[in-house]
């Protein structure tokens, strides 16, 4: 018979920091001592996943998975056996007040894609009425070392294809930035016209992405059409398995792609990008032009609509499982105060 979960008030907690360097494995191994000790119960940093390389795992990327650079589901199960053994509970910290935002988190990406279409657009508190410089409709991403024109003029933004996933982005340094699909239209063009027999099947799906960009829709179709583009892109990294393509789209990128000390080469890329769902800015603005809550000033926090029953669900499926089956037996709820 498995051992009844830890005391059910805390008399002394031990906290725990886990990483990628100290994860579940890790902390089995000092539960008795931990006993020993007298704890009653096991106080960890938050478990699920955060971006990767996270120290502190404040900066979650996803809710409802264990963080894998602690460790698998085996290793977890068998930390709270040993608690279990010992009668040590297990309280979480949790922070459902924010999220780590960039290149890794996909509800993020889904709302640079889509923007107010996105499901996860009323997750975080963005105001796309926020009109800075006359910018409407358009979060604002204070991501860039200087400023927009002169990044863009160095060819430190670069367009990419990813034949893999059948999707354009554009890419600088280590952060990427989804093309919203209305525009794969006018790419799949310029390539298709690049080749011969094998450009029919690019003018086909070209017209099928247009026909997602027609701007008159409901919520349900605009649901709808997100899954035709997930078909889409499929189809699209289908045929660009053929080499004689995947060199087409090369060059049709490449073509998107300016040459530093001829400003006017970039205008393509330039008019790709304004005709996006945010708007790539000098960090320094943030203090006057972000119009997204974040947690204090960090602008790779971003806040979370906790207040609204779809979010507060989305993001405590695992925790209350978790709560529901023993394992965890109290919770560390982070910063109410960014809260509604």
């Amino acid at each position: 018979a498995m051992a009844e979960p830890g005391p059910e008030l805390p008399r002394a907690t031990y906290r725990l920091q886990f990483h990628k360097d100290f994860g579940f494995e890790d902390a089995r191994r000092i539960v008795p001592y931990l006993a020993a000790l007298g704890i009653s119960h096991l106080y960890a940093s938050p478990l699920t996943t955060a971006r990767p390389g996270s120290t502190h795992g404040y900066d979650v990327i996803d809710f409802n998975r264990l963080n894998p650079e602690l460790g698998d589901d085996a290793a977890f199960e068998a930390l709270i056996a040993e608690l279990r053994a010992h009668d040590i509970g297990l309280v979480l910290d949790f922070v459902p007040n924010h999220m780590g935002v960039g290149s890794d988190n996909p509800w993020w990406l889904d709302v640079l894609e889509w923007g107010p279409h996105s499901p996860y657009a009323t997750f975080f508190d963005i105001d796309w009425e926020a009109s800075a410089r006359g910018v409407r409709g358009k979060i604002t991403l204070p991501v860039l070392g200087d400023q927009y024109g002169k990044v863009l003029e160095a060819g430190e933004l670069k367009l990419q294809f990813d034949g893999a996933d059948g999707v354009f982005r554009v890419v600088y340094y280590d952060e990427h930035f989804p093309i919203a699909v209305r525009r794969y239209a006018q790419l799949l063009h310029a390539t298709a016209n690049l080749l011969d027999r094998e450009g029919a099947a690019l003018f086909e799906l070209a017209d099928k992405f247009a026909a997602l960009g027609a701007e008159k829709a409901n919520l349900e179709q605009w649901a709808v059409r997100r899954q035709e583009a997930f078909a889409l892109k499929a189809a699209l990294a289908e045929v660009a398995i053929d080499p004689g393509v995947r060199d087409a789209l090369e060059a049709a990128v490449a073509a998107h792609n300016g040459t530093p000390g001829l400003p006017e080469t970039f205008q393509p890329l330039h008019a790709l990008l304004e005709d996006q769902a945010y708007r790539l800015a000098y960090w320094r603005v943030a203090s006057s032009e972000i119009n997204y809550r974040r947690f204090f000033d960090i602008n790779e926090l971003a806040g979370l609509r906790m207040e609204r029953g779809e979010v507060f669900e989305a993001t405590h499926r695992l925790l209350l499982r978790l709560i529901a089956e023993g394992k965890v037996q109290g919770v560390r709820l982070d910063h109410i105060d960014g809260m509604y």
